[in-house]
């Protein structure tokens, strides 16, 4: 399926990519649990360090990278994981701690059964002052490419 989104009136990018892996859905669980794990298959993750699990859940410090052109940018962010639900669905939410006001970063992930295996949708959306055409398009064809490198993933688990 092709991804779908855009930068929405509220000036937030919102993308919704969904694919079928040939796995079971716990295994697709697996794949998207844990953000320590991402950069294997979303290269705009470049890190992800999880944090001592507190009062609040897991977390993670997250840099992203992404490039437009020539120009490289990247953005370390706090991610804290506000919903999981094995196998079905999770969420990671931003929450820094430095008390200030920050863009939101959401992205979710839901998993259903599927014939082939495990039907697996992404929701991501990012609101900050930069959500805009040209990065909803470096957003969403790093989420398009991501789709090929889960199936390649989820066929060797």
């Amino acid at each position: 399926m092709k991804a779908i989104g855009g930068v929405g009136q509220n000036g937030r990018v919102q993308l919704r990519e969904k694919v079928v892996v040939a796995c079971s859905p716990e295994q697709a669980f697996d794949l998207v649990d844990d953000l320590a794990t991402y950069h294997r298959w979303l290269t705009i993750v470049a890190s992800a360090r999880p944090e001592p699990t507190g009062a609040n859940g897991a977390a993670w410090e997250v840099e992203l990278r992404g490039r437009v052109g020539p120009l490289a940018r990247s953005k370390r962010l706090r991610m804290v994981r506000t919903k999981h639900q094995r196998p079905a669905r999770v969420r990671f939410e931003r929450r820094e701690l430095d008390g200030r006001d920050h863009a939101p970063w959401e992205l979710t992930v839901e998993i259903q059964p599927d014939s082939g295996g495990a039907s697996v949708t992404m929701e991501l959306h990012y609101g900050g002052r930069f959500a805009n055409a040209v990065i909803e398009r470096m957003l969403r064809d790093e989420v398009t490419a991501a789709r090929d490198r889960l199936v390649a993933l989820a066929a060797a688990a």
